[in-house]
């Protein structure tokens, strides 16, 4: 799709990814297992658990977002959690997550299958059960400035709390905006972790960028904290007042 210069664009279209397809559910709901997984404890009913991915490729046809501006394209798939799988920006001819071009699940996630390369947007903890599952989405073209938005949501089994991530090209701009909102549908507080997972190509040229009044870091585990700049793997006991 051609857009015109100076504006942003959202749109969607099918589109053939090679891939090696995940096995089918297990039946039976996995009400506890019995492993610690990173920080978690394994349990993720009424989640199905697929614990096997086929070692033959195929050409499998994929529902995918598009928002491009006329410094960016980026590629989300809904069908697989709302990941943003491509993200490329124009002027410099450079990919700046790393595109994984082929989809071949590792059975590494809290459901099973979970996949690499892109960003990954993650909520209410972990890489969210429901990474490989699809997720809602709603395409906005913003008349009033130019802008357009992607908006991409579920409902979590587990706890049943609720959350969307806005996806926004402005024109003009080479940046990719980012906007969370979660919701407690429920009666009980709840806690969560909302994060973005991105995978990049490590160069010369690469820097991990943190803003300056961050002092303090948190591994896969939420009680995993350390102290940061100078990370000296001594676990911090951090408190939080109010309710998030």
């Amino acid at each position: 799709m051609e857009i015109d210069k100076g504006t942003a664009a959202v749109w969607d279209e099918d589109l053939v990814i090679p891939t090696y397809p995940a096995g089918e559910p297990d039946h039976n709901p996995m009400f506890l297992e019995k492993r610690v997984y990173q920080g978690s404890s394994g349990a993720v009913y009424p989640f199905a658990v697929i614990d096997r991915v086929s070692d033959r490729k195929v050409d499998r046809k994929y529902r995918a977002v598009f928002l491009e501006n006329d410094y960016i394209r980026c590629m989300v798939l809904p069908e697989l959690g709302g990941r943003i799988q491509m993200a490329y920006a124009k002027h410099l001819d450079y990919h700046f997550v790393y595109y994984n071009r082929v989809i071949k699940p590792a059975l590494v996630g809290l459901a099973g299958p979970w996949i690499s390369g892109g960003i990954e947007f993650n909520w209410p903890q972990h890489h969210r059960p429901s990474t490989f599952t699809a997720v809602d989405y709603l395409m906005v073209n913003n008349a009033e400035d130019g802008s357009a938005t992607l908006w991409l949501g579920e409902i979590d089994r587990m706890n049943r709390t609720r959350g969307l991530a806005g996806l926004t090209l402005h024109p003009r701009r080479a940046y990719l905006q980012v906007e969370g909102r979660l919701f407690n549908r429920t009666a009980l507080p709840q806690s969560f972790l909302w994060w973005a997972n991105a995978a990049v190509s490590v160069n010369d040229q690469y820097q991990s960028v943190f803003p300056p009044d961050v002092h303090a870091v948190l591994d896969h585990g939420r009680r995993d904290v350390s102290r940061f700049p100078i990370v000296h793997g001594i676990s911090l006991r951090l408190r939080f007042s109010g309710r998030l």
